[in-house]
């Protein structure tokens, strides 16, 4: 790591006002937890997130951000302006949960630990936001570079980073955003350069259907899906970058004593590599092309032959940030002077838009510790000085990214 990185990160962290917003984190402890429990209680389920983003958009313009608006696709955002001629960054945590609408999203404190499904990913990292911009404003901390502080939407499954992928494809900063940081999740150890991609399909594969006794002999569209599945894990993918495959989902049929009219099988595709992905995908689609064509040579095709449809589900692409780039240097140098040993890894988040698009981009953990993410019995440990730590680490890498204005 370079030491010029090291010793701007110290620089910023022995600056009096960076010591006043230390400060103001610690202060603010009781309130940032009582806004992760506001949020939390607010369901935000996939393409339903519009309550809490109506909520968050009022913690925003509360905040005293600027241009403090809703866009087209849900996602929620205000300004930090920087004392001008410099860029703008963005620092974003996401809306949804990966829970259905009717989940009980009460939170339960029990000690320093919060239970509730959401609480952790990504919702503490929202009101971490919040507290990033008091602590700044306190502090009268400048940056260079605007602030764009963001909650999206869809970064959840089929979700398909559709927030992110609006804002650096379609928004109104569109092409000026010049680095993004997501905070998500609370996990310290970990900082995300790398964006996994994937591709994500339904095959349904259709036949004439009939019954099994008197129609046997004709096409079955189960044999065409069961072929897929059983040539797809036989496929060898590489380790690294790595690359791998899943039959998720199957499904089909009517009864016990009919052939089916139709078959179907939900697979994901993923992959550190944009071209391994690209590979996997190209060997899948001609692995069904296969059992269309085996299943229509093998039976009579006399009542109809069987016909394939591939709906995509959800497509991210995969991209990386250099492990040399500023805002991952930043980023380490932080978390390492904030008492944690940080490792770069890869990971599916909002960050693979930018990633995709060569923006400088990673992923951060919000502080303190979590644990049974998408499950029902998710938690976060809100202990002062661990969330704390973690926050000041945050803060520090924001900072430098964003550039501090001495005086």
């Amino acid at each position: 790591m370079s030491q010029d990185h090291v010793q701007e990160i110290a620089t910023i962290m022995r600056h009096p006002a960076f010591k006043v917003a230390i400060d103001r984190l610690g202060s603010d402890h009781e309130r940032t937890i009582a806004d992760i429990i506001t949020l939390t209680e607010i369901p935000a389920p996939p393409f339903k997130e519009d309550r809490r983003a109506s909520a968050y958009l009022a913690m925003l313009r509360a905040h005293g951000l600027e241009d403090v608006e809703q866009d087209e696709i849900g996602n929620v955002m205000g300004l930090r302006r920087g004392a001008g001629n410099g860029t703008l960054i963005v620092v974003a945590a996401h809306l949804d949960t990966v829970f259905p609408e009717g989940t009980d999203v009460t939170v339960r404190r029990e000690g320093t630990r919060l239970y509730a499904p959401g609480v952790g990913d990504d919702t503490r990292s929202l009101a971490v936001l919040l507290a990033f911009i008091r602590a700044m404003d306190a502090a009268g901390i400048r940056t260079r570079n605007d602030i764009l502080f963001v909650g999206d939407v869809g970064e959840e499954g089929l979700g398909d980073l559709r927030g992110i992928r609006h804002l650096f494809m379609n928004g109104r900063y569109s092409g000026k955003i010049d680095a993004f940081i997501t905070v998500d999740s609370p996990q310290m150890d970990k900082i995300v350069v790398g964006g996994v991609g994937s591709k994500r399909y339904s095959i349904r594969f259709k036949g004439p259907g009939g019954h099994s006794f008197k129609a046997f002999g004709i096409v079955n569209p189960m044999y065409a899906m069961a072929h897929v599945v059983a040539e797809l894990g036989r496929i060898e993918v590489p380790e690294t970058p790595r690359t791998t495959f899943c039959a998720s989902i199957v499904g089909g049929g009517t009864s016990v004593n009919a052939v089916p009219e139709d078959s179907w099988v939900d697979i994901d595709l993923r992959s550190e590599s944009a071209e391994e992905l690209a590979k996997l995908d190209l060997r899948c689609r001609e692995i069904v092309a296969e059992a269309v064509a085996r299943e229509n040579a093998t039976r009579s095709i006399s009542e109809g032959a069987i016909s394939v449809e591939i709906r995509t589900l959800g497509e991210r692409p995969a991209g990386s940030t250099p492990k040399d780039a500023d805002i991952v240097r930043y980023a380490t140098a932080a978390s390492q002077a904030a008492g944690f040993t940080p490792r770069l890894e890869a990971s599916s988040t909002d960050a693979n838009i930018p990633m995709s698009l060569g923006i400088p981009a990673i992923r951060i953990g919000s502080g303190g510790a979590g644990g049974r993410a998408h499950s029902l019995g998710e938690w976060i440990d809100v202990e002062k000085s661990a969330s704390v730590s973690g926050m000041i680490a945050g803060l520090a890498s924001i900072v430098a990214v964003a550039g501090l204005v001495d005086g």
